[in-house]
């Protein structure tokens, strides 16, 4: 199969949709894959460590689109690229269609093949092509948060791990997935006092058994949320449902009763976030304030640290891009329900139940 990966066009979108260690494993396996120059410059992989693994370098995304059976990205496709995407064309990357409406219509438009990293299951429902960016993400929402925590970013001046004789910052997590253990994880490691909340016991009872008691697991309402967001310095949103849009468990009226320079990063805000006020920013330009609460909603975290995130998403995507390239993206989905799983839109239909009741789209 022909395989091609373009350069990521989406503000500050360093990572890269394969490492040339992915690309030796495909070539070796009698694939072609085709890089665009410069593609993974900025997650530290160049076009030289490209070509010694067996890769063609080609000089523009067009190229990599029209010369392609099958296309590996980071993130979802943007309006310059939809015009490149062609029927029966095999798009796998993180597509997020739930939250936006005119991607999927396009997607729709084109008779892609569109395979969505964040939909694929493993058999005990988990997902394993996202849980590496979530965890980079949930690391990374203690650090951004941290530093506009500071007054000369707006924050409320504190120090999460604080000193001794002055207490420390608290933050609360909602959710008790993966972005929320990772950042309770480290927050508790700065030696700040963390408040973990879902609706799921058994996830409250495994945090409750593998964190420090400075860690403290509560119950998801809207009571307890209310109550919290009084007292917390750093508010972490890390809401999944899978597919579908995050609910809003943060809502506009609720930003009147925390301190002024309270923080909250949103990490579910490539879902539509799990906070009402929130939407998409950039690395270039990560925060904006209402009513003096800041907000941290960058849609693409990880590709802040890309040279890691490159590598993790590799990791674990590897293996199913070798299997639809091995047998085709058809056999491939019957043979593998998890895979299956992540087939989104195909021939100008939509697949998955989430998506199309988010858009009212007959499935």
């Amino acid at each position: 199969m022909k395989i091609g990966v373009p350069k990521e066009i989406k503000n500050n979108e360093s990572r890269v949709g394969m490492t040339p260690a992915g690309v030796l494993e495909l070539t070796r396996a009698g694939h072609e894959v085709s890089i665009q120059s410069g593609a993974g410059d900025g997650s530290g992989f160049f076009d030289e460590d490209y070509r010694k693994a067996g890769a063609r370098i080609l000089g523009t995304i067009e190229e990599i689109y029209r010369e392609s059976q099958m296309i590996v990205k980071v993130k979802e496709p943007l309006p310059e690229e939809y015009p490149m995407i062609r029927e029966n064309q095999v798009v796998f990357t993180y597509f997020h269609f739930a939250s936006n409406e005119t991607l999927t219509q396009a997607m729709i438009d084109s008779g892609a093949i569109c395979i969505a990293y964040e939909t694929v299951e493993d058999p005990d429902g988990s997902l394993p092509l996202l849980t590496p960016m979530s965890e980079v993400a949930g690391r990374m929402a203690i650090q951004q948060g941290a530093r506009y925590l500071e007054k000369p970013v707006k924050g409320r001046g504190v120090l999460l791990g604080g000193v001794p004789g002055v207490a420390p910052g608290k933050v609360l997590v909602l959710g008790a997935g993966t972005v929320g253990i990772q950042a309770a994880k480290m927050a508790a490691g700065l030696g700040a006092h963390v408040t973990i909340l879902d609706v799921n016991m058994k996830r409250l009872r495994y945090v409750n058994d593998v964190m420090p008691s400075h860690v403290v697991t509560e119950f998801s309402n809207e009571y307890n949320i209310r109550r919290h967001i009084k007292t917390h310095d750093l508010i972490i949103g890390g809401v999944l449902l899978k597919g579908a849009k995050a609910p809003n468990l943060i809502t506009r009226d609720m930003l009147k009763e925390m301190r002024p320079g309270t923080v909250m990063v949103d990490v579910a805000v490539d879902q539509g976030g799990c906070m009402e006020t929130t939407h998409p920013t950039t690395h270039e330009d990560p925060v904006y304030i209402i009513d003096d609460v800041v907000h941290y909603a960058v849609a693409n975290m990880p590709g802040a640290v890309p040279h890691t995130s490159t590598v993790a998403l590799t990791n674990v995507t590897l293996p199913y891009i070798l299997r639809i390239a091995n047998k085709g993206w058809e056999k491939a989905c019957l043979e593998d329900d998890g895979l299956r799983k992540g087939l989104n839109i195909a021939g100008g239909e939509v697949l998955y139940k989430e998506i199309a009741a988010t858009f009212a789209t007959a499935v």
